[in-house]
């Protein structure tokens, strides 16, 4: 059963997990960044389990290569920074990687309603801008906000800055992990929580307002 809420000035939407479905870009972009680093001699071994960085989306990116290689030196996990976005960026252009069923259409119902549209991302700035631009929904966004362009330390920090600099009153935000959560709660926001990619560990959506099973289901809250 919904519970309808008052419509917000504006939402906030995490990028991995929430609109993008980020496994469909980023495994073989995963696998060819291993083999890489292994021909240039920066790790040795099999490319770790895959899970490892697909439970780690949402982190910010020096983060994520601590818990997918702890043992790697400092210049493999910076090469793996630089190739793993390279190969992500001559995927999109090679159409791979797909928006979450309904995305495009409920960001439309949404931004018809007159609610402004914002993307917050612990992600780089390039790959969010080309995510967005290549699944063909920027023109929706008031503004990408991302980890990489503002060197946020945290997900709470990024959003401050984009209710601030835009002068936002009441908004929401929309995503699938914990920093998402954190983001919403600390900056006094409604949290709608995406309980749908499967990425998440137990408990991290505790303290959300609003659990959604399917992306058009954010409709039925406002």
């Amino acid at each position: 059963m919904s519970t309808l809420r008052n419509r917000p000035d504006a939402m906030f939407f995490d990028l991995d997990g929430t609109l993008f479905q980020t496994e469909t870009l980023l495994l073989p972009a995963y696998y060819a960044t291993f083999d890489v680093l292994r021909e240039k001699g920066l790790y040795e071994g099999e490319t770790p389990p895959e899970e490892r960085i697909l439970g780690a989306l949402g982190m910010l990116l020096e983060h994520i290569w601590e818990r997918v290689m702890p043992e790697a030196s400092l210049e493999a996990r910076r090469a793996a920074d630089e190739l793993l976005l390279k190969f992500q960026m001559e995927g999109l252009q090679q159409g791979q990687g797909v928006l979450y069923e309904g995305v495009a259409e409920t960001l439309q119902a949404l931004h018809d309603k007159g609610i402004r549209l914002f993307v917050a991302s612990n992600g780089l700035e390039d790959y969010v801008k080309h995510v967005v631009e290549a699944q063909g929904i920027g023109h929706l966004f008031e503004d990408l906000y991302s980890a990489g362009k503002y060197r946020t330390r945290s997900k709470v920090d990024l959003v401050k800055i984009a209710l601030d600099t835009h002068g936002i009153r009441s908004a929401w935000m929309v995503g699938d992990r914990s920093s998402d959560v954190e983001a919403g709660l600390k900056n006094n926001l409604t949290v709608a929580a995406c309980d749908y990619a499967g990425f998440r560990e137990a408990g991290e959506l505790e303290g959300a307002h609003i659990r959604i099973r399917s992306f058009a289901e954010l409709l039925q809250h406002v």
